[in-house]
């Protein structure tokens, strides 16, 4: 029979104090995970330093060498040996572990890194000498003194030698050198005042990587500049600045509109007190204030600094410093949540400009080819041939002249009108509808393009929320009530959320076993499928089964009730109508977007126009 237990001796096994190098192995292992954690650490330390300008230069993605330089307060020759002591910081005192003002705190990082890998430190502060000390899998040498600036110099060499059992769990050097930027970018846009540079260095050559110089200026201005050279010129051009209190809790930053979400959540950065975290709570509250907006698959974009007094958030969660606890979690979520909802409200009808941008990507001209030879005469313009046919048509010529100068005159009224129109609205005036669901409208510098099956159940659905919110959802009842067969667990369901329902309008009834009968819908939605609507409903509740409130569930099946209620594609509208649905969507909120995130116009610029026929 095999042992159950083959680690455990048959005698009786004594305990012993582990050596001091496997005591750092052991926290490298919590505070070291990877080369980027490495970097993490030593560049926090040169921002707790002070530094203005960080440079980090990197090989074989941080696995052979990761060196930090930094132009901060530097260190004295004679406090350089107790850098690498464990438990050994500047930072606190000790006296007070909720009063944590640094990035550092713990006086674990120096010796987990010394530990685990080959480290040279060289320092110097104002006043003082250059210093130079390393260490190597827990053996320290002796301080001696060096050249350097003010400033300190970090340098780790064959990180996880002395812990080969983890280097095989490193990726590949490509990944490493990936997950490297990611933490030197989440560090550069929480501190937008320091330059940051990270090189890659290769054969005794050194390639550039990522580069920012020191901003300055207004913080927003600042943190904009920023956001613009890290995340991209459109993040920048399609994000809203936001800032509200709450508490004790301050909320600033940028988040983009719902029409720029993305399929993942890889553009969202969230600071607590200028610290890049992870936290389940922060990123619920982001989620939840897109709800609205995004369908489960579409992740909204947005950079969050939330600064508190350090009493209010623990950071001594764990030694990789990226979980944090908060005292109030739900004054932060609220917050969070209401300031979101606030600018995209303020953000009105606006959609983001990369709608327009993939529409002109997939606009292309048609190839120009040589004309082929022709011996017939070149046809007249549409002038001349409308000449020729009043020429050859004289005995009506005097009563057409009349009612073409008519026409002519109504023409130019509404011409005027039209004209009047697109300059004055940000939508401009409708001049057409193509396909029967796309309404093409005149601006001042361009043209707008509207989904109105889309738009008109994004009005549709605010208009529902706000009767609900003043509790007047108006209903009407139906002649003769609709009898609707369901499975039992489906009648419950519904009948479950019957009073509910019936706030929003959907009066709704148990008809014997297995179906309810609809009494009366809402009024805004006018004549629709009752069946359709009490089962897409129903799916929605079937759906919404996670969500956590019942406001939350509710908004979910207004916006699938809003449906019922728009105008469908394939309804030709008359120009008063669609000029109705512009000038609607231009005073509601959160019309730029359907209740998916699909936007519900696109807008074209006339220079993008003419630059598609090569015109500029």
């Amino acid at each position: 029979m095999v042992d159950a237990l083959p680690h455990i001796s048959e005698d009786l096994p004594r305990i012993r104090q582990l050596d001091e190098a496997a005591i750092n192995r052991i926290a490298a292992g919590e505070v070291v995970e990877r080369p980027a954690s490495a970097v993490k650490e030593l560049v926090e330390n040169a921002l707790d330093a002070g530094a203005r300008k960080v440079r980090v230069d990197i090989a074989d993605g941080g696995k052979t060498l990761v060196r930090v330089i930094d132009d901060g307060c530097g260190m004295r020759p004679e406090d350089l040996p107790l850098a690498l002591s464990r438990h050994a910081t500047s930072k606190i005192d000790g006296s007070d572990l909720t009063d944590i003002q640094s990035f550092g705190f713990r006086g674990e990082a120096l010796p987990s890194l010394g530990a685990v890998a080959r480290l040279n430190i060289i320092t110097r502060a104002n006043g003082f000498e250059g210093s130079e000390i390393s260490v190597s899998s827990g053996t320290l040498s002796a301080s001696k003194p060096a050249a350097i600036s003010n400033g300190t110099q970090i340098e780790l060499r064959d990180l996880f030698y002395a812990t080969p059992a983890r280097l095989k769990f490193l990726r590949t050097d490509r990944a490493e050198t990936q997950a490297i930027s990611d933490v030197i970018k989440r560090l550069a846009i929480a501190s937008p005042a320091v330059g940051f540079e990270l090189n890659n260095v290769s054969g005794g050559a050194s390639r550039s990587l990522f580069k920012v110089l020191p901003e300055s200026g207004d913080l927003f201005d600042v943190l904009h500049r920023r956001l613009m050279q890290i995340l991209g010129k459109e993040f920048a051009e399609n994000a809203v600045a936001l800032q509200a209190e709450r508490d004790g809790f301050t909320l600033a930053g940028y988040a983009a509109l719902p029409t720029y979400s993305r399929g993942a959540a890889v553009m969202q950065y969230i600071f607590v007190n200028n610290r890049p975290v992870r936290d389940k709570v922060l990123i619920g509250a982001l989620r939840a204030a897109y709800s609205d907006f995004l369908t489960r698959d579409r992740h909204p974009a947005a950079v969050l600094f939330v600064t508190c007094p350090p009493k209010l958030v623990d950071v001594n969660v764990h030694p990789a410093k990226s979980e944090v606890r908060f005292r109030q979690p739900g004054v932060l979520r609220g917050l969070i949540i209401s300031a979101l909802r606030h600018m995209l409200a303020e953000a009105g009808h606006r959609a983001s400009s990369t709608v327009s941008a993939l529409m002109l990507g997939a606009a292309r001209p048609e190839v120009v080819r040589k004309p082929s030879v022709s011996y017939q005469m070149d046809s007249c313009n549409f002038a001349g041939k409308a000449a020729n046919i009043q020429f050859q048509a004289p005995q009506f010529a005097e009563v057409e002249a009349v009612f073409a100068r008519v026409d002519v005159m109504e023409d130019q009224t509404a011409e005027q009108s039209q004209t009047e129109a697109s300059e004055r609205y940000p939508l401009g005036a409708a001049r057409g509808q193509v396909h029967e669901n796309y309404i093409i409208a005149q601006t001042k510098d361009g043209m707008v393009i509207v989904d109105q099956h889309a738009a008109h159940e994004r009005l549709i659905y605010e208009k529902l929320k706000d009767q609900m919110e003043a509790n007047t959802v108006a209903s009407q009842a139906l002649l003769v009530p609709e009898i609707i067969s369901l499975s039992q667990d489906d009648c419950s369901r519904l009948l479950g959320v019957q009073d509910t329902l019936a706030n929003l309008g959907l009066s709704i009834e148990p008809f014997g076993k297995g179906a309810v009968a609809v009494r009366s819908t809402p009024a805004i939605l006018g004549d629709s499928n009752v069946k359709v609507l009490i089962l897409d409903v129903l799916d929605e509740l079937n759906d919404q089964a996670h969500t956590q409130t019942v406001k939350d569930k509710m908004d979910a099946v207004l916006s699938r009730m809003a449906c019922h209620g728009s105008v469908r594609s394939g309804r030709r509208l008359r120009v008063e109508e669609m000029n109705a649905l512009l000038r609607e969507m231009e005073a509601t909120p959160h019309s730029g977007q359907c209740n998916h995130g699909r936007p519900t116009y696109v807008e074209l610029k006339l220079s993008d126009i003419e630059r598609l026929f090569g015109r500029r």
